[in-house]
């Protein structure tokens, strides 16, 4: 089992910056792709970045693409979405997830586990 514990989240200024912070534990942390997803109020959840663990390749969407960074440290199990030129459309919940897929994978259903997400809320 793999447990995931995001951290990082809050209250940032239009046009500000972000750093979610990720943690895996558990065995094969090391393997497979992590993935960050968001669900903002009355929507459905989306895909916003995935990295894969051996080579860190990485996949952002369209809505993020040369905002946010994604980037992982396997020393420490830690995987990090850099948020910058934050827009209130990016007001979400941030779930970070782990795949057991070596390809990055947009949808979801495809991700063997979860953390609790956290909040990040952009002021205009």
């Amino acid at each position: 089992q793999v447990q995931l514990v995001e951290s990082g989240g809050g209250l940032v200024q239009a046009g500000g910056s972000r750093r979610l912070s990720c943690v895996a534990s558990g065995r094969a942390v090391s393997s497979g792709t992590m993935g960050w997803f968001r669900q903002a109020p009355g929507k459905e959840r989306e895909f916003v970045a995935g990295i894969r663990w051996s080579d860190s390749l990485t996949y952002y969407s369209d809505s993020v693409k040369g905002r946010f960074t994604i980037s992982r440290d396997m020393a420490k199990n830690t995987v990090y979405l850099q948020m910058s030129s934050l827009k209130p459309e990016d007001t979400a919940i941030y779930y970070c997830a782990g795949s057991r897929l070596r390809t990055i994978i947009k949808y979801g259903s495809q991700y063997n586990f979860w953390g609790q997400g956290t909040q990040v809320t952009v002021s205009s």
